[in-house]
């Protein structure tokens, strides 16, 4: 009964541990499916440290049944001492020399992508006519959400990237408030954002994410920054380049413009309430207090993670520490005369940024 019930037991774990480790292969979000050639240099790395760490577990499990299987009291009697192998110069200098030689295997290709990765020589240059020939994007991490601003091609955006494929991406990453860390998991590895200095380095992405399951990569903030840490997410549109150099065209010169009564009362309300904090041209710089909502129609999420839809917009719109605690958008009550927003003013406001578009 007793044996029936383990074996009950272990299968469930196994079951347990299937489900959960199917997640680890997901394209967009897992380490596992590297979307370009820092993800691919930093997977070969993972591989290579594994392959030495299970050589060394298989070795010395071999060892040790060889050693219980030989020596067995059945088998050798009672009074057999084994052969005593202490002060060996030869065992010694086997077993130092190979744990050397195994960490020399590890350090050199360690040593050489740690500095290959943070070479970011290439982000000033520029071509003859004086434009950078690279992509540089200033990412500043804030509790809790990510604004992304393109110095080089005067626009910005937040909570979703826009990047090209198939060349270099540079990034300046520096903190608003606390620390955080910037992570796109498919990509490559994480690096901190901080208040006090600017980290640099740059990410590879090889083809559009148009095919990916959701149309996007997912974007983590990796170090524990607060009780909404977890949901400091964003997303990563890749394009080709071609596609790349219409974003960018259309971010500078759309202006929005509420289509139908419901989204136009929902500008009005937006204008009094909203617009001290929030803007709603990708077209400039940085500086605003909130995210920038230029394309919030074009999202994949609301708040980083809620579904894109107009209900889950309401909610988030009328109780914001409901559903990202900690986080430093005001509540309505301080931005609308004291009260929660009515049911059809929200039905306007969210009408209206769901217009906000530079894609449709």
């Amino acid at each position: 009964m007793m044996r029936g019930l383990k074996k009950w037991r272990l299968f469930s774990l196994l079951a347990a541990l299937t489900i959960f480790l199917s997640g680890c292969g997901e394209e967009y979000l897992s380490t596992l499916t590297p979307a370009g050639q820092v993800g691919r240099d930093q997977f070969n790395l993972l591989l290579l440290s594994s392959a030495i760490m299970a050589l060394v577990i298989i070795v010395v499990v071999i060892i040790y049944v060889i050693a219980l299987v030989k020596f067995r009291r059945k088998k050798v009697g009672e009074d057999v001492i084994p052969k005593q192998v202490e002060g060996s110069h030869t065992l010694e200098i086997i077993w130092t020399v190979i744990p050397i030689l195994l960490l020399i295997v590890l350090a050199i290709p360690t040593v050489y992508y740690t500095y290959k990765h943070a070479d970011v020589a290439a982000m000033d240059q520029v071509d003859e006519e004086g434009n950078k020939t690279n992509v540089t994007v200033n990412v500043k991490a804030s509790l809790y959400w990510w604004e992304f601003e393109y110095p080089d091609l005067g626009i910005v955006t937040a909570q979703e990237l826009v990047v090209p494929t198939d060349e270099k991406v540079y990034f300046n990453l520096k903190a608003a408030d606390v620390k955080h860390s910037f992570w796109i998991p498919t990509a490559g590895g994480k690096m901190d954002t901080n208040v006090e200095n600017v980290n640099q380095f740059y990410l590879e992405f090889d083809d559009a994410s148009a095919s990916l399951e959701q149309g996007v990569f997912y974007g983590k903030c990796a170090e524990l920054c607060g009780p909404s840490h977890a949901l400091m997410d964003f997303k990563v549109k890749t394009l080709e380049r071609e596609d790349f150099n219409n974003w960018v065209e259309s971010m500078k010169t759309s202006e929005h413009v509420a289509e139908g009564e419901l989204a136009t009362q929902g500008e009005e309300i937006f204008n009094t309430s909203c617009i001290a904090c929030h803007a709603t041209s990708g077209a400039g710089s940085t500086g605003g207090m909130g995210p920038n909502l230029a394309s919030f129609g074009d999202r994949n999420r609301v708040a980083g993670f809620m579904s894109h839809d107009e209900e889950s917009l309401k909610k988030w719109i009328n109780d914001p520490q409901e559903y990202k605690p900690g986080n430093l958008m005001p509540q309505p009550e301080t931005i609308n005369d004291g009260k929660k927003f009515s049911e059809d003013q929200l039905d306007a406001l969210a009408a209206y940024l769901m217009g906000l578009s530079v894609e449709k």
